[in-house]
């Protein structure tokens, strides 16, 4: 599977002050279109986001590794944040950030969501796909560090401007296949080298494993779960993102 990057421009720049800003929240729910001007210390409308393409359903990204605020002067000023994350394959897309913020929280934070649009079955096993996004805020906007949560992680940026990153998962699960399970504290399988287990402990994002023995009481779709099949010896089997 090749690499992609996948980048999505959302501009969602609030109108009015804040306070009217937060006055126009509480009474009515989050619009997602952009408004048509925009204050100098307005920040992004809560609420809003990309267009889900027909089918699909927006949906966090699995891992967000890094949040970067760029700053230019230029023609009255704007911040511009910029969001790197991970998805589980390349049937994801338009991805976005959305604001969960409603105005000027306590402890000055802007609280954002990763999300993209969400395959509709499940994914193969793969390499992980890079996904990017950017956010515009008025400048002048009150916040003083900026958190953006994925389904499983969070990155925050204390220092505007400025960079945070995180590692990604040491394992994408893309060569699972035919390789044995260790479970979480669990002795290796006998007679297994390094290079031919899965460490439970190297993936962090939720995990369905179906032994031998299992029932499954639901079959509930989920984008970001791996589910690994095995077999009474432990070896994986079957594998795919649902």
């Amino acid at each position: 599977m090749k690499h992609t990057k996948l980048l999505a421009l959302t501009s969602l720049i609030a109108a009015g002050s804040m306070l009217a800003s937060l006055s126009a929240n509480a009474q009515q729910p989050p619009q997602p279109q952009m408004a048509p001007s925009t204050p100098k210390d307005a920040g992004p409308t809560p609420g809003g986001g990309a267009p889900s393409p027909e089918g699909t359903r927006p949906f966090p990204v699995m891992f967000v590794t890094s949040v970067e605020l760029i700053r230019s002067e230029r023609s009255g000023g704007m911040d511009i944040i910029r969001a790197r994350g991970l998805v589980t394959s390349n049937a994801w897309g338009e991805p976005h950030l959305l604001p969960i913020t409603r105005g000027q929280g306590i402890d000055g934070m802007l609280d954002l969501i990763f999300q993209a649009s969400a395959p509709t079955d499940m994914a193969p096993l793969g390499p992980f796909m890079v996904v990017e996004a950017l956010l515009p805020v008025a400048h002048g906007h009150p916040y003083k560090g900026i958190r953006v949560r994925s389904g499983y992680n969070a990155v925050t940026l204390k220092t505007l401007p400025g960079f945070a990153e995180v590692a990604p998962p040491k394992e994408d699960c893309a060569k699972c296949l035919g390789k044995y399970f260790q479970a979480k504290g669990a002795a290796a399988p006998a007679g297994q080298a390094a290079g031919n287990l899965v460490r439970e402990e190297d993936l962090p994002y939720p995990l369905r494993i179906i032994r031998p023995t299992d029932g499954i009481p639901s079959y509930e779709y989920e984008p970001n779960r791996l589910t690994l099949v095995l077999s009474e010896a432990g070896q994986i089997v079957d594998a795919a993102w649902d």
